[in-house]
């Protein structure tokens, strides 16, 4: 029997309409399942969703600057910002990590009492810590200024008032990812705190402020103030709804037990990878850091994919270890690689093709850099290839070697930028760093076979001894 014209009309909408339902039915029993597996995916999905924007935040800021104030006081502010990172990052004194150690370990044995300990002081520790840190820092400015540029001073006094609200949004940071409050987490020191910048430095622009390193550094300065006192205020309301009240156990020596080896790795990491930034800054002039930064942060889309991962599995390799299932934790630590590095290497790719356009948006004598994104990107995807397996090392009580897998990392790079740097400038600084990380993948890879006997690599499947 023939079909009447509105039966044929149906015919290609029909399948159409399935096609959505199938999409549509899957992606909500992605969202609604509550395996370790589903939701470490979405948070670290949000997680990678909330860097990409804020990379292009972060993008926009640093073009806005750079057009704003040249290349020269770019170039001054690309190296003081570059003393805050490498400090601010280990201001916490490895607290914020440790929290993704203890936060799953206490809940687990309903120690309660050493929860809220942890979860008071721990906070107020990183904020005293940094705060000593910081006014170390303006006395060490002060001794030393006979032998500083004049025009790095200022700036510098400036950028350690960031540090206490530096530290403390690191250790909330740390709290909230133990709860997978990836929002809470993330939002603030990646997104909230740029757009406060951005309107800051607008601001300073319509108001006619000078435009030079030291008007950065301040509204970069003001952006961390305002933003860690709303996390505080929005963690703090969380915590209440999660964590009943009452009384504190505090085991303040166990916890510095965990943290200062912690400390140890992500100092000789932030070393590794501001080594190139420093010692350009001794042997080339302004222009040639800002060029090396621009290619360099161009590419920080790959390194924010190990970052993601990293954010959604560290709590849950100590949650497997304390609860003795190596089986379900050999599994957990395969997709992690395998999420790692096909999410890099899709970055990567899209980012080289689209090199050249992206740093001219930092201005066209900035495209001089462009093969210099190459030379670093096999680092970033050296790393990518064995995944989050710091954290794994972390959680796992194998801090101290770790750490000594970063400190001859940061060796190699130090030595090689002392000898290249020199002699080849910007080149010298990528071929340093990317030798320095591919040397510390190698090792983190032979010291977790040798040490918990995983096979990590993403061409290789993590098996047990």
């Amino acid at each position: 029997m023939a079909l009447t014209e509105s039966q044929n009309a149906d015919r290609p909408a029909r399948p159409l309409a399935g096609l959505i339902a199938h999409i549509r039915a899957g992606l909500n029993a992605w969202l609604n399942d509550t395996s370790d597996r589903s939701v470490t995916q979405r948070v670290a999905s949000a997680a990678f969703l909330i860097r990409v924007c804020s990379a292009a935040l972060i993008y926009l800021s640093q073009i806005v600057l750079a057009r704003w104030m040249g290349r020269t006081e770019f170039g001054i502010y690309v190296y003081v910002w570059t003393w805050v990172t490498l400090i601010g990052d280990m201001a916490d004194l490895g607290l914020a990590t440790a929290a993704q150690r203890f936060i799953p370990e206490y809940t687990k044995l309903k120690a309660f009492d050493r929860l809220r300990g942890f979860l008071a002081r721990s906070r107020w520790l990183a904020f005293a810590s940094a705060s000593v840190i910081a006014l170390s820092g303006i006395l060490l400015i002060r001794m030393l200024e006979p032998y500083l540029d004049d025009y790095v001073e200022v700036p510098l006094s400036i950028a350690c008032v960031t540090l206490p609200f530096y530290g403390l949004m690191q250790m909330q940071d740390g709290i909230a990812r133990s709860y997978d409050w990836i929002d809470l987490a993330l939002l603030p020191p990646y997104i909230v705190r740029h757009l406060v910048m951005l309107v800051l430095v607008l601001a300073a622009f319509l108001l006619s402020f000078s435009t030079t390193a030291t008007t950065a550094v301040t509204a970069v300065a003001v952006s961390f103030a305002l933003t860690v006192v709303g996390q505080t205020v929005l963690l703090n309301r969380r915590l209440a709804r999660t964590v009943e009240a009452g009384p504190r156990a505090y085991e303040t020596g166990a916890w510095f037990k965990v943290s200062l080896p912690i400390l140890m790795v992500e100092g000789f990491y932030l070393l590794l990878t501001s080594t190139d930034i420093l010692v350009l800054q001794q042997f080339r002039d302004p222009d040639d850091v800002a060029t090396y930064y621009a290619a360099a942060k161009t590419l920080t889309l790959i390194a924010f994919v190990h970052f993601a991962v990293s954010a959604a599995v560290a709590h849950r390799f100590s949650k497997y270890h304390i609860a003795d299932n190596r089986e379900e934790l050999e599994r957990f630590l395969a997709d992690s690689i395998r999420w790692t590095f096909w999410a890099s290497l899709a970055a990567c790719v899209v980012i080289l093709a689209m090199g050249q356009p992206l740093l001219w948006l930092f201005g066209p004598q900035f495209t001089s850099g462009f093969h210099l994104m190459w030379i670093l990107a096999a680092g970033l995807m050296a790393r990518a290839s064995v995944g989050p397996i710091e954290r794994l090392l972390n959680m796992l009580g194998e801090q101290h070697a770790c750490a000594a897998a970063y400190a001859a990392a940061f060796a190699l790079n130090l030595v090689l930028c002392l000898i290249l740097v020199p002699r080849l400038g910007v080149e010298g600084a990528a071929v340093s760093t990317a030798s320095a990380l591919i040397l510390e993948s190698a090792l983190l890879f032979f010291i977790t076979k040798k040490r918990l006997g995983f096979h990590v690599f993403i061409w290789g499947r993590a098996k047990s001894r």
